[in-house]
């Protein structure tokens, strides 16, 4: 039932690829944005991509790991906005799997999920901090790569193509490499949206595809519409973090419950959800 009505949002590897190429034609074929709005990045319109959404087994072990009550009571209440089953489904998850996740954090969001399933289906999870240092797995053995809202931090400081060349050499041919994103609107310098933790998705694709990955699927799964992106203490305004003061600002901006329960409203952020794949 999840996945049919995940097929709304998503975009199939087995319908987009007779048809990937045509798009990409088009895409060509029209004018990209000056590179002062986009820095180079730039992507076809999501309105000329496939809705179609490839088919998969139900998973129980997924299921079981995302229902289990050994995961904190804060995690399971993000699953509203975060969607894990459809999220881990449409990037392919399936038992078995050598899992790398780059920089889990403190709170572990997604390891919580990752871990215990893969001790249960007979793969292997493998967190990763400072890929430039390791990526925790030989060259060319993992088979699925999660990145959970970090671009933002590489793009302030010139990470973001030395980390996708370490990913690409880590991946199998044909792993994926997924990605979950805080969302900007288009068309805005990388560099001044960056510190509100956001970025385009177009920055998104064009880097990936500069590290030779190839774009399979898009999902509006974890879109919110409700964000305009613009908070007072850029994503971080919004739940989880729920900044609602300045820190280490002279203006001493501090939030009215008013303003503090009018950014609760709205959720979490907007986010691309994209599915890439290193080419056989």
């Amino acid at each position: 039932m999840r996945l049919a009505a995940l097929s709304l949002f998503a975009v199939a590897a087995a319908a987009a690829a007779p048809a990937l190429a045509p798009v990409q034609a088009q895409a060509q074929a029209q004018t990209v944005p000056p590179a002062a709005q986009t820095q180079g990045a730039w992507t076809p319109p999501r309105s000329a991509l496939s809705s179609a959404m490839p088919t998969f087994a139900d998973d129980a072990a997924l299921q079981t790991a995302i229902a289990a009550e050994t995961r904190p009571a804060s995690d399971r209440a993000r699953d509203v906005y975060r969607h894990p089953y459809e999220a881990l489904t449409f990037w392919g998850l399936t038992p078995g799997m050598t899992v790398v996740e780059i920089e889990p954090g403190g709170a572990s969001w997604w390891r919580h999920i990752l871990e215990p399933y893969a001790a249960a289906t007979g793969g292997r999870y493998v967190p990763v901090n400072k890929p430039l240092e390791t990526m925790g797995v030989e060259d060319g053995q993992a088979d699925l790569i999660l990145v959970a809202r970090a671009f933002h931090n590489w793009a302030r400081d010139g990470r973001t193509q030395p980390y996708l060349q370490a990913f690409f050499k880590a991946l199998k041919p044909g792993g994926v490499l997924a990605i979950e994103q805080h969302r900007s609107a288009e068309g805005l310098n990388v560099a001044d949206v960056a510190r509100t933790g956001y970025v385009p998705e177009s920055y998104v694709i064009h880097e990936a595809r500069n590290a030779g990955f190839v774009l399979e699927a898009r999902s509006e799964l974890n879109a919110n519409p409700k964000d305009d992106h613009d908070h007072p203490f850029g994503v971080w305004t919004l739940p989880p973090i729920r900044q609602s003061a300045a820190r280490n600002d002279p203006s001493g901006r501090t939030l009215t419950p008013e303003e503090r329960a009018a950014f609760d409203a709205i959720g979490e952020s907007d986010r691309m959800t994209l599915r890439f794949r290193k080419p056989e």
